[in-house]
C-alpha cells in the first residue's frame, strides 16, 4: 500500500484531488504528519471521516516503530527500522548538553565501499525512499512531543549510504524537512555528507542552503584511490576546484570529514597536502578517531597526534576541531553503522 509519510505538499494535493477532496485538504494532511506527528490516519480530526476512510483505503501513514535500539553508556540511542521493502537501516541518536543531534541513514548499506566502513562492508541493497528517510526522523519528534529536553536540534544524513546516490529521495525528504508546509527546520540545522558525487552534488548546491560535509580522508589521489574506490570516478582535485566556485562565506557551511589512521594519513606530509589542497576554500576540517572493524587491519591515531596534526592545521588557517566520539560500545560511532538484522 502506498504511503502518505514522505509526500510533498505538491505530491499530497495530486492525492487529494484524485479522491474529490477539497484541494485545501492537503495541507491538512501535511500539518497533521509534519507538525503534529500523528501516527493514525483517524487521528486527523478535522478531516470528515468519509475522507480519512477514503483515504485509508488507498493509503497507509508509513510510520513504523523502530524493531531494535540500544543505549549505549554515554547516553547515545541506535535504532534499527525496518524499510518498506524488508530491509533494515540504523540510525542514531546523540545527545548533548546543548545540542541533540540524529545521524539518519539514505540507503540500504552503500556502494561506495570504503575500505574502512563497515556500511561499505554490507554490500548495497537498495536506495532508502523518502518515507524510510523521514520515518528515521519522525520517531524520534512524535516521542519527543511534550519532552522539550528530547527535541531534536540537528540532523545529519551521515548514517548508512551515500546521499548523492539517492539524490531524488534525499532532495524530497529535505524539502519536507525545511518548507513551512512540513517540518519547517532551517536548513542551518541539516547537513548531508558525500564522497563527492559531483553531478547530483552539483544539483544539491543549487536547490538546498543546507550544510555539506564532503568525506576526504586522504587528500593525496593515490592514498584516496587506494582507499575509497569512488575516488577513481570522482577525483578530489576536480571536486575541490568544483566546491570552490560556490559561496560558502555566510551561514552556509562546508566541512571535510578526516578520519585519521595510524601511520597512513597523519604525517605532515599529509597535513601539507591538506593546506595545500584546501587553501583558500572557506571551510572546516572535523578530525575523527578511527573505530577499528573486524575486517580491516587498520588502527586509529592516538589523542596526542590527533591534537598535534590539528594545531598545525589550525596555525596554517585551516579550521579544525576533533570530533569526540559516542556510541562507539553499541556500534553506533563514525564507520560502524552495518544492519545486521539485514543478514
Amino acid at each position: 500500500m502506498e504511503t502518505l509519510l514522505g509526500k510533498t505538499l505538491v505530491e499530497l494535493q495530486a492525492v487529494v484531488l484524485e479522491l474529490g477532496m477539497p484541494k485545501f485538504t492537503a495541507r491538512q494532511i501535511a500539518q497533521w504528519m509534519y507538525q503534529k506527528h500523528v501516527r493514525d490516519i483517524d487521528a486527523m480530526t478535522n478531516i470528515s471521516k468519509a475522507n480519512r476512510e477514503r483515504l485509508k483505503e488507498r493509503f497507509a501513514l508509513g510510520c513504523s516503530d523502530p524493531a531494535e535500539q540500544r543505549t549505549s553508556k554515554d547516553g547515545t540511542v541506535k535504532y534499527l527500522f525496518r524499510t518498506l521493502d524488508g530491509h533494515f537501516v540504523e540510525t542514531v541518536y546523540i545527545p548533548g548538553r546543548e545540542r541533540a543531534t540524529l545521524c539518519v541513514s539514505s540507503q540500504v548499506g552503500c556502494k561506495m565501499n570504503c575500505m574502512f566502513c563497515a556500511t561499505g562492508k554490507q554490500g548495497f541493497n537498495g536506495n532508502l525512499t523518502t518515507c524510510d528517510i523521514l520515518n528515521q526522523v519522525e520517531w524520534r519528534e512524535s516521542t519527543a512531543v511534550g519532552d522539550a529536553q528530547r527535541d531534536l536540534t540537528n540532523i545529519v544524513f551521515m548514517g548508512q549510504g551515500e546521499p548523492m546516490d539517492n539524490y531524488d529521495n534525499v532532495s524530497k525528504a529535505l524539502e519536507i524537512l525545511t518548507s513551512e508546509y512540513g517540518y519547517g527546520w532551517s536548513p542551518r540545522r541539516i547537513t548531508v555528507s558525500t564522497v563527492g558525487l559531483r553531478k547530483n552534488l552539483s544539483r544539491f548546491l543549487q536547490d538546498s542552503e543546507c550544510h555539506l560535509a564532503v568525506s576526504l580522508h586522504f587528500p593525496i589521489h593515490e592514498q584516496r584511490l587506494q582507499y575509497m574506490p569512488a575516488e577513481k570516478q570522482y577525483n578530489i582535485e576536480e571536486l575541490v576546484d568544483m566546491l570552490s566556485q560556490y559561496d560558502f562565506s555566510h551561514q552556509r557551511r562546508l566541512s571535510f570529514e578526516y578520519i585519521m589512521f595510524k601511520g597512513v594519513n597523519d604525517s605532515q606530509l599529509f597535513a601539507k597536502e591538506l593546506v595545500r589542497l584546501l587553501q583558500g576554500l572557506d571551510c572546516r576540517i572535523n578530525l575523527i578517531p578511527f573505530h577499528k572493524i573486524p575486517e580491516v587491519d587498520m588502527e586509529g591515531t592516538p589523542y596526542e597526534r590527533m591534537e598535534a596534526f590539528r594545531d598545525y592545521l589550525t596555525r596554517r588557517g585551516l579550521f579544525t576541531t576533533i570530533r569526540t566520539s559516542r556510541g562507539e560500545d553499541i556500534e553506533a560511532a563514525c564507520g560502524l553503522l552495518r544492519a545486521r538484522a539485514d543478514e
